[in-house]
């Protein structure tokens, strides 16, 4: 009977003592079985969420999503280290992160911290979108847009973020980790113009936003971008309708006019630049301005050429086609295209098409009805530029100064501007006149220094190249070529004219071209950070045809 109850108790009370999964005798679990999570994207013990998952669900965020809680280094697999703010202007370190793909890029360098709750996220987008506008409404590029918003991002402790920049729209996208729904803001560009003190006044702010020894809260960023907005432009009005004067006058000469055709210029570009503000100011377009604005100096000029008075008269309407012509939009226009921002380079170069237009016509009209009123034009004197280097050079000064303050450039950069103009003037006429190169690549070469100089000089001041570039290929500027041209289609001479037209297009696209690379040119030989050499920086967005 013993024994038949000792081979009872050996017996398995039921299916559960065959399981491999039963607690042993003697081991208790800390947490009922039914109760424990069985996800592996559990919470670790000790991390604190802004927004806690229930406990046990497989979508909880893990702690290392976040950038605050993030490993102190991480190296991806192309060598890219955690990228330091000193290591190089924020310019270069933030396109060279742009150019990578998102699941590469460094973490980032929280260099303004912060508060404990984490950063604020809406009102970051929203500071970066702003700053972002003020940069495209200044005709900054499209590429160093999205590297000043990315900079602002990173600073503030945004990681995961996607600056978007087509002509007159900005957006950008957070994600705060893989499981997370992504944040998006989006800001348009309802009016541009130039004004590179304003601009200038941005940069410093994002370079003081970027820079680890200056605490810059949400709040006082915010403050700088207000007194930035509300600030007044640095020249009045009236000095601004002098420097239109005062450009077209100094182009006059520079193609071969004395000083009535001087006066006859600026008298004319001044005219334009009211006839334009006053269409401006009754909300007209601004095609319609460039048309009105580019009649005064022909005008004036078809009246010389009918007086039979032994001057120059062709010099007057090129000296106002120089004061008109758009070669800031073409710059801006043929870099975006350049560094992979096809849409936007699109957007803008048809820009420049319509302003172009607009001179075309309004030049032709006053063309067509002087030649009926038996005006005779000598287009062949257009092409003979006398050879005058002293007072050519000094033209070319006085046309940069002028054009810089049109601008609304900072005064302290006036001065090196006008160097760098005069630098490429004399380099064009040296190879052009001296050495029978033809304009075309007299032209390339000369915009190239004023690239290369210009993005040295703003990166010994983080600044914007623009301010250092634009005013300085104003002598380079196709005035002559693009009258040629008007004068032979007038005279029904299309085929001529037309060709004339092509090469002033060509002189143009040299112009931008060159600035584009002497600009590319200075940053070859600039550190980068991660790359042992400048043959491992990441090129601009490329899709090699396919």
């Amino acid at each position: 009977m013993a024994e038949a109850d000792g081979a009872e108790d050996r017996k398995p009370q039921s299916d559960e003592a065959h399981s491999a999964f039963s607690v042993p005798p003697g081991m208790e679990p800390e947490v009922p079985e039914e109760d424990q999570p069985t996800s592996e994207f559990v919470r670790p013990a000790g991390a604190e969420m802004v927004q806690p998952e229930p406990e046990g669900s497989a979508f909880a965020t893990p702690a290392t999503y976040s950038a605050a809680h993030s490993p102190p280094a991480y190296t991806p697999g192309q060598d890219f280290p955690l990228a330091g703010p000193k290591e190089s202007p924020w310019q270069d370190r933030m396109r060279t992160m742009l150019r990578m793909p998102v699941d590469v890029r460094p973490v980032p360098d929280l260099v303004q911290r912060p508060s404990e709750a984490g950063p604020a996220v809406g009102r970051v987008l929203d500071l970066t979108l702003r700053i972002g506008e003020l940069l495209l409404a200044g005709g900054e590029g499209a590429e160093d847009v999205e590297a000043a918003m990315f900079a602002v991002t990173r600073s503030y402790g945004l990681d995961r973020c996607e600056p978007t920049v087509t002509f007159t729209l900005l957006s950008i996208t957070h994600q705060p980790s893989l499981v997370d729904h992504p944040v998006s803001a989006n800001r348009t560009v309802r009016r541009r113009g130039p004004d590179y003190n304003r601009l200038s006044a941005v940069y410093r702010l994002v370079d003081d936003i970027s820079a680890p020894e200056i605490d810059i809260s949400l709040e006082e960023a915010y403050r700088r971008l207000a007194e930035i907005r509300r600030n007044r432009h640095p020249y009045p009005g009236w000095m601004l309708t002098s420097a239109a004067g005062l450009l077209a006058g100094a182009a006059s000469t520079l193609v071969g006019g004395g000083v009535l055709v001087f006066i006859a210029a600026a008298l004319g570009a001044v005219l334009g630049d009211r006839l334009a503000w006053l269409c401006a100011g009754r909300g007209l377009p601004e095609f319609y301005q460039f048309v009105v604005a580019a009649m005064p100096p022909a005008a004036i000029g078809v009246a010389l050429n009918m007086t039979g008075i032994d001057v120059k008269a062709s010099a007057v309407i090129t000296g106002g086609l120089f004061a008109l012509l758009p070669g800031r939009a073409l710059v801006a226009a043929v870099q975006d295209g350049l560094t992979g921002f096809y849409i936007t380079a699109s957007a803008r170069l048809l820009e420049v098409m319509y302003l172009f237009i607009g001179i075309i016509m309004g030049v032709l009209v006053v063309l067509y009805i002087g030649l009926q009123f038996d005006a005779s034009p000598k287009p062949e004197e257009v092409l003979q530029i006398t050879e005058r280097p002293l007072i050519q050079i000094a033209a070319s000064m006085v046309l940069v100064f002028t054009f810089a303050i049109l601008l609304q450039q900072e005064r302290s950069t006036v001065a090196i501007v006008t160097l760098n103009g005069a630098v490429a003037w004399v380099t064009f006429g040296a190879m052009h006149y001296a050495g029978n190169i033809p304009p075309v690549p007299s032209t390339a070469v000369a915009a190239g220094l004023v690239g290369l100089f210009g993005q040295l000089f703003s990166r010994y001041r983080f600044a914007s190249a623009l301010p250092y570039v634009t005013a300085a290929i104003g002598p380079l500027l196709p005035g002559s070529a693009t009258y040629y041209g008007l004068l032979l289609i007038a005279e029904d001479r299309l085929n001529e004219g037309l060709g004339s037209l092509v090469n002033a297009a060509a002189i143009a696209l040299a112009i931008a071209i060159g600035v584009n690379l002497g600009s590319e040119t200075s940053r070859l030989f600039m550190r980068i950070p991660g790359a042992a050499s400048a043959a491992k920086r990441r090129a601009a967005k490329r899709t090699r045809g396919f």
